[in-house]
């Protein structure tokens, strides 16, 4: 059997393991890897400075190995500014995201999802993620243009604190991601104390199918929800009823204030990896979405302890 690369996502679970004070020899069982696989990682790839495995630095320290075996590759330069293959440049800092877009549209079609460095580009994107990041969102315009008011809206000023916290699992944000057309669209839903997303193709971006989305969901005992936080499209305009149907507590962010939902405009910043900005939806599928949102679900978080969101959800919804 030929060697495979070690993945990011091993990278993350030997140095989770590895501080726990687990042997060479039981990470090696638990990820199906031998032992000398595991140990010339740990040799190879630890922090220069004090030998101490860290996952982000061994992963830049492995890329860096294989950019400096594979120059004239597609494979972008890591770290600091530099130029891609194809000419681009990267911005320090930003590398993986800008390498997961153009990657993303040229790898889709109709049958799969973006790969290379669209998935590894996510993967690094939601492991760094942090409080901070979620909270420090730029400032960003709905993309239906101006909402209308409704004074019947409950404002996200009045949201208790326990879902301000995130002491409390059910509650979730809401968002459409569009596509080029501005007809197709998604529904995007993410539970704010695990970061569980789920991603739904809706026919079109109008109220009825929201609720019709959110009300099937329900109902199949998927989304365990207590309360929901939207923006102020129109396509949201349909709250009242699923108040009274469900019992669930609607709360609305201020107009332009993307960064109230930092959540889920930082998980919609990851579905991007996969759907590009200036992208087509007309051919995405519920089966492309589905595939997304596993991918999402599964990555191991630096804010939930390096757990996944999955681990996370069936924690608290089925406990």
């Amino acid at each position: 059997m030929g060697y495979h690369q070690l993945t990011y996502r091993e990278r993350y679970l030997i140095g989770k393991h590895k501080s726990r004070g687990e042997s060479v020899r039981t990470i090696a069982r638990m990820l199906h890897r031998s032992p000398s696989t595991i140990s010339r990682e740990l040799r190879r790839n630890a922090d220069s400075s004090d030998g101490y495995y860290r996952v982000d630095k061994a992963d830049r320290y492995a890329r860096a190995r294989r950019w400096r075996s594979r120059q004239g590759t597609q494979f972008e330069r890591p770290g600091g500014t530099g130029a891609r293959a194809d000419g681009a440049q990267v911005e320090p800092g930003a590398d993986q995201p800008a390498a997961a877009q153009a990657g993303a549209a040229k790898y889709w079609n109709d049958h799969d999802l973006p790969v290379a460095e669209g998935r590894q580009g996510g993967r690094r994107l939601a492991m760094a993620e942090d409080e901070a990041a979620e909270q420090a969102l730029p400032q960003g315009l709905p993309s239906d243009g101006s909402p209308r008011q409704d004074g019947r809206k409950t404002p996200i000023s009045q949201r208790p604190a326990r879902v301000e916290q995130r002491r409390e699992f059910g509650h979730w944000e809401g968002d459409t991601v569009m596509g080029k057309d501005g007809r197709h669209c998604l529904l995007t839903l993410v539970e704010r104390m695990t970061r569980w997303v789920q991603i739904i193709k809706l026919p079109a971006r109008q109220a009825v199918e929201v609720k019709k989305a959110l009300a099937r969901e329900i109902r199949k005992g998927v989304l365990k929800m207590k309360s929901l936080t939207l923006d102020n499209g129109t396509e949201f305009h349909g709250f009242r009823q699923m108040q009274d149907e469900f019992g669930i507590e609607v709360y609305f962010a201020q107009p332009y204030h993307s960064w109230e939902r930092g959540t889920n405009e930082n998980t919609n910043g990851l579905i991007r990896q996969y759907l590009p900005k200036g992208m087509c939806f007309k051919e995405v599928t519920q089966r492309h979405c589905d595939k997304i949102e596993r991918e999402l679900n599964d990555r191991p978080r630096k804010v939930l302890g390096f757990d996944t969101p999955n681990e996370a959800y069936a924690i608290e919804c089925c406990t």
